[in-house]
């Protein structure tokens, strides 16, 4: 990856790129909240359950291709490709880190 991302953060996009769900996982804090589309999951479990269905079911690749910060979010945006309906979509996550664990990870896509 060519972006200087912090590695929490890296290592989250190269599981995502693997599907590989336990990888994804490594990084979230135990109480990490995981907003997609507006539906907050909060602690792992819950953020495992809806990456295993609305992420790896459906083979969704997320593929950064700007990073920048603002404030203390991490901003990311980028396509991600699967199967699913409108496949390739352009999504913006914004992350928040604490130490060098994932606290916070918000998606939504663009319209």
């Amino acid at each position: 990856m060519s972006l200087k991302i912090p590695a929490p953060i890296a290592d989250y996009i190269e599981a995502n790129r693997r599907l590989d769900l336990e990888g994804m996982m490594k990084h979230f804090a135990p109480d990490a909240v995981f907003t997609d589309n507006g539906k907050a999951f909060v602690g792992q479990d819950a953020i495992r359950k809806m990456l295993k269905e609305e992420a790896i079911a459906v083979k969704a690749i997320f593929e950064p291709d700007t990073f920048r910060e603002e404030g203390n979010d991490i901003v990311l945006e980028g396509p991600a490709h699967g199967e699913f309906p409108g496949s390739p979509l352009r999504f913006t996550y914004r992350l928040k880190l604490d130490s060098d664990a994932i606290k916070t990870l918000e998606t939504t896509v663009w319209a």
